[in-house]
């Protein structure tokens, strides 16, 4: 079994690289471009596999073109590297719901209308009264 190949050593990039590619990227999401934006973040997944952040936006590009259950890959593999994030989680949420995984949606929702930032903790709550989770 050949193992994980190493693409910015086989280029011999370095992290500015990475850096103008995550900006370029962050650029198309500031103009509401999610698809354009989504290959350079699909690309920075497979050049810095160990980046919460890269996973973590591509997780929410993916969810911002309705694409759930490829979101989820992501913002799972994000919480791997970095478990307590909040808006990884609250994409993760919106996630589960859209595809019908009510009962984990409720769950993480339920943990995140306690969360210390305003935005995050009102969105869970909305999101449990959307979804019948405040009985």
């Amino acid at each position: 079994m050949m193992g994980r190949i190493e693409w910015m050593k086989e280029l011999g990039w370095n992290d500015d690289y990475l850096d103008e590619i995550r900006n370029v990227g962050y650029s198309y999401i500031r103009q509401g471009k999610y698809d354009v934006a989504l290959p350079f973040f699909e690309s920075l997944v497979v050049l810095d596999h160990n980046n919460a952040y890269d996973a973590q936006t591509l997780g929410a590009l993916y969810l911002q073109i309705n694409e759930a259950q490829k979101a989820i890959i992501y913002l799972d593999r994000a919480l791997q590297l970095e478990t307590d994030h909040a808006p990884t989680l609250l994409n993760l949420t919106k996630a589960f719901f859209a595809v019908g995984k009510i009962t984990d949606g409720i769950r993480l929702a339920k943990i995140l209308k306690n969360d210390h930032n305003p935005l995050i903790a009102s969105t869970a709550s909305a999101l449990l009264l959307a979804y019948g989770g405040n009985k």
